[in-house]
């Protein structure tokens, strides 16, 4: 009885052990879940603040510098009205001013007609005008000047030389100021702000543009018609388009050549030069308009090209290279047409 008692004490003291054992074990695996998951969400919200932190550096990398906007070609010209009469007298013809039209020419009237192209050399003492540079309420009265003025006030339309002179293609504003100034270029220079004294080499992207000189237009080319009118037994010169040329000169100072740089149809012009009065040094009252100075043709040229026996379309210069025989050869083109007019009459 006493084994049997003994035996049955023992058992249930294995089988409380093994019971408490098991509740243990269960509260460990109970607390445990949950330091995992904190783990997890530890890690996680780690991950979140890093890619956080790592994107605001990224796009703080990539973020471009400011570059200043390009200057404007035309900030050269600039018109100030006068706030008072500038004037001892008041001065409104000019404002009013219509150039009178053409006279109408019949094509079965004319007759005889060649086509010719000069160039004004603003240098020479008789067109001095075209440089006078006061300002007035109409601006600077620049012959270059009052070109460039127009075209930008829209007035007339830029057509593009590089393709031909017979006002075919049309240059827009933006394409007038880059061809007037050079584009803009991208250059590095030393970042004084982050080396004040040029040693560390830290360089930044600048922007250089030109800026447009109106004093280096010296030349301007002319093409005209000279028309015999058989009805009115009259020679008529008239002209077609006016474009100014440029002289392109490299770093060194070498002339490396001149090209118009656009061409304006002339009887577009006509109604704006009429209100721009030319410089006259004898008189500053009695002066005359742009419009009549080319009309009346007040001005000296020399012939660069004609049609007159030149089938192969060439410019004097490209088949005679003494420039004294260039003039020579202009003015025996000039000669050939005053000739046929006079050749006409019989006494």
């Amino acid at each position: 009885m006493k084994r049997y008692l003994t035996s049955s004490i023992f058992v249930a003291f294995v089988f409380a052990m093994v019971s408490s054992g098991d509740i243990q074990a269960q509260t460990k695996k109970k607390k445990a879940a949950p330091k995992k998951t904190t783990a997890a969400a530890n890690n996680t919200a780690d991950a979140q603040v890093l890619d956080a932190t790592t994107q605001k550096v990224s796009a703080d990398t990539i973020k471009p510098a400011p570059v200043a906007p390009p200057k404007d070609p035309f900030a050269f010209d600039s018109t100030r009205v006068s706030l008072r009469p500038d004037a001892a007298i008041e001065r409104s013809l000019v404002k009013s001013r219509v150039p009178l039209p053409y006279e109408h020419i019949r094509e079965d009237d004319a007759w005889y007609r060649e086509r010719v192209w000069r160039e004004i050399d603003i240098k020479e003492k008789m067109n001095l005008p075209f440089r006078f540079k006061a300002e007035d309420d109409n601006g600077n009265q620049r012959f270059i000047n009052i070109l460039l003025r127009s075209i930008r006030k829209g007035d007339v339309t830029a057509f593009d030389p590089n393709v031909d002179d017979r006002f075919t293609t049309p240059m827009t504003i933006a394409r007038v100021g880059e061809v007037i100034s050079g584009r803009c270029d991208s250059v590095q220079v030393i970042d004084w702000a982050k080396d004040p004294t040029g040693s560390k080499g830290i360089y930044r992207d600048s922007l250089v543009c030109r800026e447009f000189n109106p004093d280096d237009i010296t030349k301007f080319r002319i093409k005209e018609d000279w028309i015999f009118d058989k009805e009115s037994s009259r020679m008529f010169a008239r002209i077609i388009g006016i474009a100014p040329i440029k002289t392109y000169v490299d770093d060194a100072g070498t002339v490396l050549g001149e090209s118009p740089i656009f061409w304006i149809y002339y009887p577009d012009l006509r109604p704006i030069l009429a209100l721009y009065e030319v410089y006259n040094p004898k008189n500053f009252g009695a002066r005359m308009s742009w419009e009549e100075l080319f009309e009346s043709r007040y001005f000296s040229s020399y012939i660069v090209k004609s049609s007159i026996e030149n089938p192969y379309d060439l410019f004097i210069k490209q088949y005679i290279k003494d420039d004294i025989l260039k003039l020579l050869e202009g003015d025996n083109i000039k000669n050939k047409i005053f000739n046929f007019e006079l050749d006409l009459w019989s006494y």
